[in-house]
Order: C-alpha cells, then structure tokens, then sequence
C-alpha cells in the first residue's frame, strides 16, 4: 500500500510539472564539431529526443587531441542526447537511417553541399519520401551560390566574411575572434529556423526545408563595421582595435585599471555624464569639445587620454562597482579562468560543474534559452561512443541480437 502510495504521489508530481517545450519532438542529428550540435543541443534542452548519429569512428571533434580541454566542447554540445553509429556510405547503414527517420519530426545535418545527394539522402528525395519531416541544413556558404563548395571551417568563414579584416588594430595583421562566432551563430540561426519550421508544420501541416550558412549569419553581425566601409568607398578601412567598429560611439574602449583592464561605453549624454562624475571629473562635462557624441568623436585620443588617466587610479573591481552603480556601461576584462569559477554564475545555474565519466571534471554551461514555469532539464553527460546502439536499434527499431551482432562485425554500426 505505501509502495503504491509514493507511486500515486510522484504520478501526480509529474502531471503537476509542465511538459518542456518541445517534448515529443525527434530530431536525427548527422552533424558535427560545432554549428550542428549547437543547434541540437539547444533542441535538446528545450525537451526534444536527439538520437545523434555518428560515424563508426566518431564524431571528429569526439577525437580531437590537444593540451588540456580538447574533449570539452564535445562534451558541452552533445549532452542530453543519445548516439548511434552508423557507416552511411555502407547500404545497411543508409537502409536503418532510413528507418529511423520514419520515426522523426526533423532530421539536421551540417555536411558540405552535395554530400547528402550523393548518398541518396538529399534533402528532395527525404522530404518526397517523409512529407512530414523537416530537412534542417547547417552549410558554410550555403547549398548554392557561387562558393557552395568551398570548403567551410570557422577561421576560413571569418576571414571571407569579412570578420578578421574588422579585428584588431591598424598597424597590424587582422586576427580572428577569440570565439567560434560563425559556428555559433549559425547553430542559434538553425535553431530558430527548425523551431519556426516545427510551428508552420504545426499550423498547416507542412514541413519545410530550412538552411542557414554560416557567412550569412555572419554577416549581419558586422553591422557597425560595414557602414564605416560602406561610407568609405574605395579607401582603406582600418581596423579599430578596442574602439567601435564604425567609429561611431565615444568613449568606446578598453581602459586600463590599477591591476588589470575595464571596458567602458557611453551610448548616451547620460552615460557620459554619470561616467566623468563618478570619475570625479565634472571639467570633462564642461568641456565644449565633450559635449555631444560628435564632439567627442572628433576628439577621440583626448577623450581616451582622459578617461584612461581616471580609471588607472582604481582597482578592477572596484571600478566595475563604482561606474555601474552610477548609470556608466563597463565590464571589468576578466580572464577564463574567473569566469569559469565566478561563484555568482555557479549559483544562478548557469555554470555547473560535473564529473564527467568519461573526460573526469567539468564545468559545462546550462542552455542559454530560459522559459517562464519550466524548470531545467536534468543534466545528462554526453553519452561515449554507440552507447545507444543497442536501445535504438535493438528496442525501439526490433533488430535482433544477432543482427546487430552481424552489424558490428560488418562496420555498419
């Protein structure tokens, strides 16, 4: 009876807490490294069942070697899903994707152009065989165009885009961004363009393909710098360093502290008002060069000088106190490390960290996605290899043990 009881009681918990959002949902994921399962992994945390399907030998970012934390993004961006293997360039394996995607609502993959067609998985034949599937595509310059087979990494889509011309200083060589802007971006993209495919279909019962390249997501970002280009014409565009990108918003840069770096920006006369004052200059505000944003653009390096004279005087932190809790808009310039270990992030749920079973200790970051009256989901390590050959392939699709035996031996799964 009591046994009987506690079950009533969780039933009745369990109806109390509200579905995640896209709960029922099913997604084949075929991608890999960074975009794709981005995209899938914040498919995941909004409830969706992921079935990640790698290569025999793994995803290549499952494999990836180097000092310290190589394993990490694929850790990051595989959880909550489970994976399979299967050799798609072998008949049986291309006969059980097929099989599997009888079973799904959307099917993800981030292959160069061309590679899904030649392996009889394009997305016209999927979408004539499964009329109700959503064909997602993750590509680096998109399915057609004239730079459709170039092939597409990070680095290479922010040096053709565009990105590295506008980063770093004028007097030297253009540099990448710190992070992997064009695979992130693209992966937030793609996931918005699933989620928007899921609510047409939804709607009206139709699926869609969807697509989105990385230089386009990319592009758009660099808004400020394009407009300085564009108003440029033919002369040359230096790079801004710390300052806006197009030159259009002063103080906007990088100050130096007592015992490190802050980042200051003043949108408004306001900002700037509440910066000189807690910086206990009030000549600075009466200075008719500073009046307006105009002025003190033209009078860039003064202002610069200036600010940069105050701010030496104060500590880091003290400083990021002090100007925000005036109206100023500044970031202390923190290291990884701090923000890693910053406890208030580890408080909030945020960051956590794990003990992961197969690369040890962690700190992973939750799904950047919040919604109102939904708890998290609970946290699932992302699985080792194949892990789940046996529950999708065996259970849910009926193989028998001795064909997936057959299988394995064959280098299909």
């Amino acid at each position: 009876m009591k046994t009987t009881d506690r079950t009533s009681t969780k039933a009745r918990a369990a109806r109390k807490s509200p579905a995640p959002p896209l709960a029922g949902i099913r997604v084949i994921d075929l991608t890999q490294v960074y975009s794709g399962p981005y995209c899938t992994f914040l498919l995941a945390m909004a409830g969706a069942d992921i079935i990640k399907v790698e290569p025999p030998q793994g995803d290549s970012l499952r494999n990836r070697k180097g000092p310290g934390g190589a394993a990490l993004p694929f850790a990051m961006l595989n959880a909550n899903k489970r994976t399979v293997t299967l050799n798609l360039k072998d008949e049986a394996g291309r006969a059980l994707l097929l099989r599997l995607l009888a079973t799904a609502d959307v099917l993800v993959e981030n292959f160069r152009p061309g590679v899904m067609d030649r392996l009889g998985l394009g997305r016209d034949e999927m979408r004539a065989r499964f009329p109700k599937l959503i064909y997602a595509s993750a590509s680096g310059y998109g399915s057609d165009g004239p730079y459709r087979d170039c092939p597409a990494m990070d680095l290479t889509v922010q040096a053709f885009a565009g990105l590295m011309d506008s980063t770093g200083f004028a007097d030297r060589p253009p540099v990448k961004a710190g992070a992997a802007v064009a695979d992130f971006l693209a992966g937030a993209h793609l996931y918005g363009a699933v989620v928007t495919a899921l609510l047409r279909r939804a709607r009206d019962g139709e699926a869609m393909a969807t697509e989105v390249a990385m230089f386009d997501s990319l592009y758009l970002s660099l808004a400020s710098s394009l407009g300085l280009a564009m108003r440029a014409g033919d002369q040359f565009v230096p790079r801004t360093g710390n300052r806006h990108s197009g030159l259009s918003v002063c103080p906007y840069n990088v100050y130096p502290a007592a015992d490190g770096y802050v980042a200051i920006i003043c949108n408004t006369n306001t900002n700037w008002h509440a910066l000189v004052q807690a910086l206990g200059r009030p000549d600075l505000d009466a200075d008719p060069r500073f009046a307006t944003m105009a002025g003190r653009i033209a009078h860039m390096d003064e202002v610069d000088a200036e600010i940069g004279r105050e701010t030496r005087k104060h500590g880091r932190d003290a400083l990021f106190t002090l100007l925000n809790q005036s109206g100023a808009i500044c970031g202390a310039v923190r290291t990884l490390r701090e923000v890693i270990h910053d406890p208030l992030l580890h408080e909030s749920g945020l960051l956590r960290e794990i003990d992961h079973p197969d690369y040890g200790k962690l700190v992973i970051a939750r799904s950047c996605l919040r919604f109102s009256d939904q708890p998290d989901l609970a946290y699932e390590p992302s699985h080792a290899l194949g892990a789940d050959n046996d529950a999708v392939f065996g259970w849910e699709l009926g193989l028998s043990d001795d064909e997936l035996t057959r299988l394995r031996n064959a280098g299909v799964i």
